[in-house]
């Protein structure tokens, strides 16, 4: 991290913090007083948004035959890394034993990408930043579920589609549904974990 001085707020973004053991005790040691923003979104969503972005860098089999053992019997295979990040309560417990929940705020991905605005201002008021961020720094592209645009000096710069915002595969509706079954009583621990419900069938 660099050195931040008092009038200053220094942001590390790190997916692969949340899913390792051992970080929240070492980011402890590091700063007990440190301020944490972890993203969510649907679990399901979120293993589908994984594997677009594995299959954009290599071929695989299709989403089903990944996220299944058994297709016909409904096994998930909870070894892949698309299933396994998904199952927030587990990875909550160990960052629970180490920070308090009021220092850990949960952000909507989801209303990340509809309505960016209104989440980043939560984010501002969580770190005890003055009101910056409204509606006219987004542009929305109009089209449901595509990642927002920053704008910056009177035009927007958006994510490459590349990497954010890629098209998901049309997968099973039954494959869909034995994963929402599979995550439910995981969700159900994190929404007691955090008290909080996030929209999530």
């Amino acid at each position: 991290m660099p050195k931040t001085y008092d009038h200053q707020v220094t942001v590390e973004k790190t997916p692969g913090y949340f899913v390792t053991r051992d970080v929240p005790k070492r980011i402890f040691e590091m700063d007990p007083t440190i301020k944490l923003i972890l993203v969510v979104r649907d679990p399901v969503t979120r293993a589908i948004s994984d594997y677009c972005q594995a299959m954009s860098k290599h071929a695989m089999k299709s989403f089903e035959n990944m996220a299944l053992l058994d297709e016909r019997l409904g096994l998930v295979n909870t070894s892949w890394g698309a299933i396994k990040i998904g199952v927030y309560a587990k990875h909550m417990e160990h960052w629970l034993k180490v920070f308090s929940l009021h220092q850990i705020h949960l952000v909507d991905g989801q209303m990340l990408i509809e309505e960016p605005a209104r989440e980043v201002a939560k984010v501002e008021t969580f770190l005890g930043l003055p009101k910056y961020i409204n509606d006219s720094h987004f542009y929305l592209r109009g089209f449901k579920g595509t990642f927002p645009c920053l704008i910056r000096e009177g035009k927007p710069h958006c994510l490459d589609e590349k990497t954010k915002g890629r098209d998901h595969p049309v997968v099973k509706e039954s494959v869909l549904q034995r994963l929402r079954d599979f995550y439910r009583p995981f969700n159900a621990k994190f929404f007691q974990m955090v008290g909080r419900r996030f929209d999530w069938s």
